[in-house]
């Protein structure tokens, strides 16, 4: 099969929520919100259009990723800006296919073609080691300020050499990554109705 990756258009929105929605329902919830957060990222200051891309086959879409901006809050003053992906997600009919992968390969290489040196992520470290991920507790880097030992799931990537010296701090997401209940449910009124599941597993 051949498979073609692209930037993500204006005219593929609703199909790439969709494509999005159908990856992650009643993964991680009952549902999901991640179509939603997809869909608030385009018109958010911290979302890199450049990094926005799709993956098709004879030009039906069946996977996206999007990366944005996040802010680490330095330890000895001072804020960086750096960035993180996701969501990412495959249609159900093609998982387990290394198409996932291929999305992220593909979109890190380019993220350091434009100047990018370190991207964060949270997610099943299992996973995501084998891109070259590690923990950010190694380098001091932590989501609150507790600090607690390691945080498996939250992870970080260089793109360059020494890139994570001396960024020890508190990194903050974008807001968009936590809609609102009211807001998730009225935007799941432009979606076909799908059955909400509580299963083993899930975070919420």
């Amino acid at each position: 099969m051949e498979f073609t990756i692209r930037n993500e258009e204006e005219k593929d929105y609703f199909e790439v929520e969709n494509v999005i929605r159908e990856a992650f329902w009643n993964i991680y919830r009952p549902g999901c919100n991640e179509h939603l957060v997809t869909h608030n990222f385009r018109t958010n200051a911290s979302f890199i259009k450049e990094l926005d891309f799709v993956i098709e086959k004879e030009g039906e879409i069946i996977g996206n990723i999007i990366y944005s901006y996040v802010k680490l809050k330095l330890d000895h003053g001072g804020v960086k800006k750096f960035i993180c992906f996701g969501p990412i997600g495959i249609r159900p009919d093609y998982q387990g296919m290394g198409l996932g992968g291929d999305l992220i390969r593909y979109s890190l290489a380019e993220a350091k073609k434009l100047g990018y040196t370190v991207v964060f992520i949270t997610g099943n470290h299992n996973y995501y080691h084998k891109f070259g991920f590690e923990s950010a507790s190694k380098y001091g880097v932590y989501l609150d300020e507790k600090r607690e030992g390691e945080s498996t799931y939250f992870m970080v990537k260089s793109l360059i050499d020494g890139a994570l010296t001396s960024v020890k701090g508190i990194l903050e997401f974008d807001c968009c990554f936590d809609p609102s209940k009211e807001e998730l449910e009225e935007f799941d009124e432009k979606f076909p109705l799908k059955l909400k599941e509580k299963r083993e597993g899930q975070f919420a």
